[in-house]
């Protein structure tokens, strides 16, 4: 009990041994014992500051209300005489019996604490308060009833923390009633966790075995039950048992489940389900075990974390993760104690929680689960601080910094395709909250993101990072404070869905985006205490590529039911100029731009339909073209001239075959998003990697085999007096052709592959571009050998107009040399032009033409070959026409031959005066040279 008296504290009266405090104690005592005598031993304890607060007990055997209400009433009047009383005197009984306890309970469960006196009336009842530890209890895990003069505490989802002295305090008109209570570790006890596989498949085979294992920590016990019979079980490890269920009969699909209870307390038990299907097994891994599609079965954690993982059998042979509830421990012990944080703690907790989040870093940026938990206990740190200080700010920003890394980005998409989890938004939110409550100006800056808090007057303008420029014009607002927090990365946290998205897809399209958008910019969050009708922002692309449909937007969390989603809503557009997007907007929040991104939807049917029917022309073509070949092989490879041509244009041939095979097969491996929505498209890293190298290296071929040809022509024109043999042409033109491909394909794979960056990591085989620009590897070598193939057709031009093609050529050189020349003119540019708009297609992903050119081009390649590489030439019609006899090189050609040899020297010859030049046939062809010539140049 105290009293407060009207008189000027010393700290003399803090000693008990000192003159004043004796001297008032001695005047106090007699008083207090003249009123409270009736009820029993009154005595001063202490004296604090606060005017002089004098705490006093009242020792006595039984309670009398009214004569402690009474002596109540009656120390304010006799206390007069020694100093007035400030305020009434409650009496507070300090009972001697322990709160109610609960006996026993485990971590989990619902514990009930009861204190108070039924027989002892302490008049109206106002309310009542519980304490833990000395600390309030106000968190929503407690609730407090009060009836009578009864208190009951009901704490839920007991933990260990718990443990420790609880105190209640009853207040009352006429009596405040105080109790307090130990509850120890033989109160609360650590629940039995029983660890097992829930969800398990099994292909139906007689006489098959099912080990079921079922495990829990010491010094628990469990065993296995089908119904109400216990099964026979084996101990394995060493907290483990398991029973082995044989398959006896199969006449169908059963589903059989098994209980695996804890011995003791016998209230705690998990159950599996087996499903026994007869049907064919779709998918079969060692974690998921065997499964049919839509299928589901559950997985353990890694070693350090609490929780399990379910997967379900897709399509395409795959167990997909579904459903993820794996915490690292540490953390998930956080999220826990982030239950009952009251605002006292937030600065030792917010240190605590980042110490724990960088030390876990690598592994928490591939647990979606962790990351969850993480941001829900950020949300929580939000939620009760009311001011925040620089310091707790710094470790809260240290804490995001890690979760929104680049490494972290495909555990966003898992909790973005879940319509139940809303973290992305709840994280934005939360730091939306944590700078309302922000105190002073500073600046933190971590790897991803900028803070700055600062003060303006009238106007404001301030570049963020080199990212984003911010500009607020005349505002007539002075002395207020502006807070900018600038996330570099959260581009990959945030879904790009708008407020037309159909939330009805969110599972379906894989991470609730939209495909054709992208976040193209930092998300900056803008705070200010003041109302500003107009905000500029200026935001640099993180894709300098994109530029179609630029939106402005913010982040509205009161869309779609509280998940959020992106509003251009008071946001207007204002230009793109050099990779700088201007928006203009009416209100402040958290803002970014998004831009459409990739092959644009509506033409998806069409480039599928002209590449499948493309590449089947294509594929047909070069079989085509191979038969032939192989048909006319001996009447076409009289000189060594038509034998390296026709060697070059099979091998091009045959390279580009393949190429187009793998193709096909990569595109089985891999999956679309827009084509296979709500599946995995991740690409198989092994398997892809395989289909990618060999489309490289055989791509590669087709090019240097095109090279291959252009030499040739330029060593046939060129250098007339030299010879080489056919068995050095050749290992000149498989070196050429096979080994340069393999190296380059090759040291690609060993640059780029120990980084994860050889190939697409999603949608399609192919090599890397964003990360690590190896599709270079494939673009520079092509293109430059595309080049070099139109300078040797410059070269040869200016040869053939000034001397014809080769003085001391024969006729059928002649004719194999003017094919090269038309094959290498025409397929060079064909290929070049490609390829050339493959990289435009990487240089402007919306543009709709490129990419149908592109689709076109590219799959028709084949054709191409067959028709302008081997068609074109009329000796090969003419055999496949049987119109003509094969020749040797010393007879005259036929004039159905020489029709067909005419038309590229002749077409220049024209441009030219008739006159002015003549191309002279081979020394050796005596008198028929001249019908050649004429022939020849008509």
């Amino acid at each position: 009990m105290s009293i407060r008296l009207d008189l000027v504290y010393t700290p003399d009266l803090a000693n008990p041994l000192s003159t004043a405090y004796r001297e008032l104690e001695g005047k106090v005592n007699p008083v207090l014992q003249a009123q409270y005598g009736s009820v029993g031993a009154a005595s001063v304890t202490a004296f604090r500051a606060g005017s002089v607060i004098t705490e006093f007990v009242v020792q006595t055997t039984e309670i009398n209300i009214s004569r402690v209400t009474e002596a109540n009433r009656n120390v304010t009047i006799a206390m007069a005489t020694i100093a007035p009383v400030i305020g009434s005197v409650v009496a507070q009984y300090n009972s001697s019996n322990s709160i109610n306890l609960t006996s026993l309970i485990y971590t989990g469960q619902t514990m009930t604490l009861t204190c108070g006196l039924t027989d002892v009336n302490l008049g109206t009842i106002s309310s009542s308060e519980w304490k833990l530890k000395g600390q309030k209890l106000t968190t929503v895990r407690f609730k407090i009833v009060t009836a009578g003069s009864l208190s009951t505490l009901t704490v839920t989802n007991v933990k260990k923390s718990d443990i420790g002295t609880y105190e209640c305090l009853i207040l009352g008109t006429e009596l405040e009633f105080f109790q307090k209570g130990n509850v120890t570790s033989d109160i609360i006890k650590d629940a039995p966790n029983v660890l097992l596989q829930d969800k398990i498949n099994v292909e139906c085979k007689e006489g098959t075995i099912q080990p079921l294992k079922c495990c829990v920590q010491s010094p628990y016990n469990v065993s296995w039950f089908e119904g109400t019979t216990l099964l026979n079980s084996i101990p394995v490890e060493t907290t483990c048992i398991k029973h082995d269920y044989t398959i006896n009969v199969c006449t169908g699909s059963v589903e059989k489940t098994f209980t695996c209870k804890v011995d003791d307390p016998s209230d705690f038990a998990q159950t599996t389900k087996l499903t026994i299907f007869t049907e064919t097994i779709t998918c079969n891994s060692p974690e998921y075990g065997t499964g049919r599609e839509g299928d589901r079965a559950s997985g353990k954690c890694d070693e350090d974390q609490e929780g399990t993982k379910t997967a379900e059998c897709q399509p395409s042979g795959q167990w997909v993760v579904v459903e993820d509830t794996c915490i690292i421990k540490i953390i998930n012990d956080l999220l826990s104690k982030s239950e009952d944080l009251v605002v006292e703690d937030v600065p030792v907790f917010v240190v605590e929680l980042k110490d724990a989040v960088q030390e876990e870093k690598e592994n928490i940026s591939n647990s979606s689960a962790t990351i969850s938990a993480i941001v829900d206990i950020l949300n929580t740190i939000a939620n009760i601080s009311n001011a925040v200080s620089e310091d707790v700010m710094l470790d809260v920003l240290s804490t995001v910094d890690v979760i929104i890394g680049d490494d972290a980005r495909e555990s966003w998409a898992f909790l973005n395709s879940n319509e139940t989890l809303n973290s992305s938004s709840e994280l934005l939110g939360s730091m939306e909250t944590l700078a309302d409550g922000l105190n002073d100006t500073f600046t933190i800056k971590t790897q991803r993101i900028l803070l700055n808090r600062t003060m303006f007057d009238n106007s404001f303008m301030a570049d963020l990072n080199s990212s984003v420029v911010i500009q607020i014009p005349n505002s007539d607002i002075s002395n207020v404070f502006i807070t900018t927090i600038v996330f570099s990365t959260l581009n990959i946290v945030m879904p790009t869905r708008n407020s037309t998205f159909d939330v009805g897809l969110l599972n379906a399209t894989g991470n609730g985006t939209l495909a054709d958008d992208a976040i193209n910019a930092a998300v900056v969050l803008v705070k200010i205490n003041a109302t500003v009708p107009n905000v500029t922002l200026s935001y640099n692309k993180l894709n300098g590529a994109l530029s179609l449909n630029p939106q402005c937007v913010f982040w509205n969390f009161t869309l779609f039911n509280e998940t959020g989603a992106w509003d251009d809503e008071g946001c207007i557009f204002v230009s793109d100029i050099n990779n700088t997007v201007t928006c203009s907007c009416d209100h402040l929040t958290s803002f970014s731009i998004l831009m459409a991104t990739d092959i644009p939807p509506k033409i998806i049917t069409l480039l599928d339909v002209i590449t499948y029917v493309g590449v089947g022309i294509s594929l047909a073509s070069l079989i085509i073209c191979l038969i032939i070949e192989g048909y006319v092989w001996k009447a076409v490879t009289r000189n060594s001239t038509a034998f390296m041509r026709h060697v070059s244009i099979i091998n091009t041939a045959l390279s580009l075959l393949i190429a187009d095979i793998c193709f096909i097969i990569a595109a089985f491996i891999a999956k679309n998003p827009l084509e296979n929505p709500g599946e995995d498209y991740e690409v198989p890293v092994g398997p892809c990697s395989t289909a990618t190298f060999f489309m490289h290296f055989f791509y590669l071929a087709l090019f240097f085999w095109m090279l291959v040809s252009g030499l040739l022509l330029f060593y046939r024109t060129v250098m007339v007096f030299s010879h080489m043999s056919k068995s050095t042409m050749l290992a000149i033109g498989f070196t050429l052709g096979y080994v340069c491909p393999l190296i380059i394909a090759v040291i690609t794979v060993a640059v780029t592959a120990p980084g994860r960056g050889y190939i697409r990591k999603d949608n399609a085989c192919w090599l890397n571009w964003l990360e690590t620009k190896a599709l270079l590897a494939l673009v520079i070598p092509a293109l430059t050998i595309v080049l070099i193939n139109i300078l040797i057709v410059i070269v040869v031009l200016f040869k053939m107009l000034r001397r014809g093609v080769g003085d001391t050529a024969h006729t059928d050189e002649k004719h194999t040399m003017v094919v090269i020349l038309r094959c290498v003119a025409i397929l060079t540019p064909l290929f070049g032009l490609t390829w050339s708009l493959g990289v435009g297609t990487m240089i402007s992903p919306t543009n709709e033409g490129i990419h149908i050119a592109f689709a076109f081009f590219n799959s028709l390649q084949g054709f191409f070959i067959l028709v302008f590489g081997t068609l074109f030439d009329s000796k090969i019609r003419s055999l496949l026409s049987k119109r003509v006899p094969t020749t040797n090189s010393t007879s005259n050609p036929t004039r159905s031959t020489s029709d067909g040899i005419f038309s590229l020297s002749e077409m220049f010859n024209r441009i030219r005066d008739r006159n002015v030049y003549h191309v002279p046939g081979a020394r050796n062809s005596n008198s028929s040279s001249a019908s050649e010539s004429r022939e020849y140049l008509n």
